[in-house]
């Protein structure tokens, strides 16, 4: 279920072992810590799945989104997801693995307010894709990054700019919010 301007609309999911959905409780939790960033945020929703992280965004007030996943049956869900919610004209959605994605949107000169990372897994690719938004400097200063994992996982308490400012548990998952300070 979303909050906000779509409230009460029910996403379409994946009948796939692909995704990982965000469980409704971790959701709730996280919007109610990131609510002040919210209001007119560009939005990068990256490991986007069913884009529900981006569509709760967009609902709350943010002023667009894109919304990137490698899995072709991912961007069909999004793309119905976007199309129900009537969020279609202010997102993106964008058919690359991560990586490629990054370095497409750094070669548009894009800056994101919040970008959400919900990788697999214990594959390692939120240290790799915290390394290139740095890099490619895709988040605004004093922007914010949340990242979902498993609490077995282990991120970097900095990574160039990017700061490790708080975690959150929830069972077996935890959130990382990291915030970009220019020095």
């Amino acid at each position: 279920m979303i909050s906000g301007k779509a409230k009460g609309l029910k996403l379409v999911t994946l009948d796939s072992d692909k995704t990982r959905p965000t469980t409704d409780r971790v959701k709730e939790s996280l919007f109610n810590i990131i609510t002040p960033f919210i209001e007119k945020a560009r939005v990068l929703d990256l490991f986007s799945g069913t884009g529900s992280l981006a569509i709760e965004a967009l609902s709350r007030g943010a002023e667009n989104a894109v919304l990137v996943d490698k899995n072709p049956e991912s961007i069909e869900t999004i793309e119905m997801n976007l199309e129900n919610t009537n969020f279609t004209d202010i997102s993106e959605v964008i058919n690359l693995d991560y990586n490629d994605a990054l370095k497409k949107l750094s070669l548009g000169k894009n800056k994101f307010d919040i970008i959400f990372l919900d990788p697999p897994y214990s594959k390692g690719l939120i240290d790799t894709s915290l390394r290139l938004i740095g890099t490619y400097e895709l988040v605004v200063e004093d922007g914010l990054i949340v990242a979902e994992k498993s609490i077995d996982d282990i991120v970097p308490e900095k990574e160039g700019s990017l700061k490790l400012v708080r975690k959150q548990k929830y069972g077996k998952t935890e959130l990382c919010f990291y915030r970009n300070f220019i020095e």
